[in-house]
């Protein structure tokens, strides 16, 4: 596993020491996690969309489209 380090604002810190109880690095785990599986779901679904129009319009090479 990798670690990262992040600020947060101090008004937020002083919340979250409040709750000491509260995993903080697990929160925000899951929500990275979270929206990186939600932007990964968002590209499949338009290179999907992509791929099956470049098809309807012959281009063979449309897999060449999605190398970003």
């Amino acid at each position: 596993m990798v670690n990262m380090t992040m600020a947060v604002p101090k008004e937020l810190h002083d919340i979250m020491k409040k709750h000491s109880e509260i995993k903080w690095t697990e929160v925000a785990r899951k929500a990275i996690e979270e929206k990186a599986k939600e932007l990964e779901e968002e590209k499949r679904q338009w290179m999907k969309h992509a791929h099956t129009h470049a098809i309807k319009r012959g281009w063979s090479e449309a897999h060449e489209l999605f190398k970003f």
